[in-house]
């Protein structure tokens, strides 16, 4: 199988895997076995509200405006990369951000905390059931603290193509993967989303890292200059 067509494959099976899970209605029971009705024990764990939320995603946003810096002054792997590709990875990271942010906007979806089965006011409506209000405040699906680390997703393109050693790639992608799904739990574990919202953003990050590098990314790696003339990476 080509190139080509593992990626379109991976993606088309990772939307069905996120679908049969919507179908299952596992994303109630999993929050039912961490709340009841009087709300969520951990809400206000000072290790779940505070570090791994609070200090977690300002530790992302620091680390999103390095980035930022690297544009100028590159860093780490992003010596690897040219000045275009450096302007390309924070571009796309702002857009992973951005799409979770806008989706979130016009969802009606509420939070499992909001929800009366957990001593809310809300009623539980699935997030596919578009245009009915659940009672709740809303602006719950996806999830926007998971995306403060699959945000990076862009990094694993850019470094497979890039890097001296492709297979760091690998290696920074499951960090990424394996931050962003901790901090998903996180938020789970609070009552501040289901399962199903963390896996979403997981998927649209990749979708839209997939399609700004192949339609992008890709085409801002320099062409080989003739014997004797070098390329400038900056």
């Amino acid at each position: 199988m080509t190139h080509r067509l593992r990626l379109p494959l991976v993606l088309l099976l990772g939307l069905g895997a996120i679908l049969a899970w919507d179908a299952s209605g596992w994303d109630l029971r999993l929050a039912q076995a961490m709340g009841g009705p009087e709300g969520f024990a951990l809400k206000d764990s000072f290790w779940l509200s505070v570090v791994l939320h609070d200090w977690a995603k300002k530790a992302c946003v620091a680390l999103a405006l390095a980035f930022v810096l690297g544009i100028v002054w590159p860093w780490g792997p992003l010596r690897a990369m040219n000045r275009a590709e450096r302007v390309w990875l924070v571009l796309t990271m702002l857009a992973c951000t951005l799409t979770i942010s806008t989706i979130k906007q016009f969802s009606q979806t509420s939070c499992p905390w909001d929800l009366s089965l957990f001593g809310g006011v809300a009623n539980y409506v699935s997030h596919w059931q578009w245009g009915i209000a659940d009672g709740g405040s809303g602006r719950c699906f996806p999830a926007g603290h998971a995306s403060s680390a699959l945000a990076f997703l862009p990094l694993v393109w850019v470094m497979h193509a890039r890097s001296p050693n492709p297979r760091s790639a690998a290696w920074v992608g499951a960090c990424i993967v394996v931050a962003g799904l901790v901090l998903g739990l996180v938020q789970q574990w609070r009552g501040a989303h289901f399962m199903s919202h963390t896996v979403w953003t997981l998927w649209l990050c990749s979708l839209v890292s997939a399609l700004s590098w192949h339609c992008i990314g890709q085409r801002l790696r320099p062409h080989r200059q003739p014997s004797g003339q070098a390329v400038n990476a900056n």
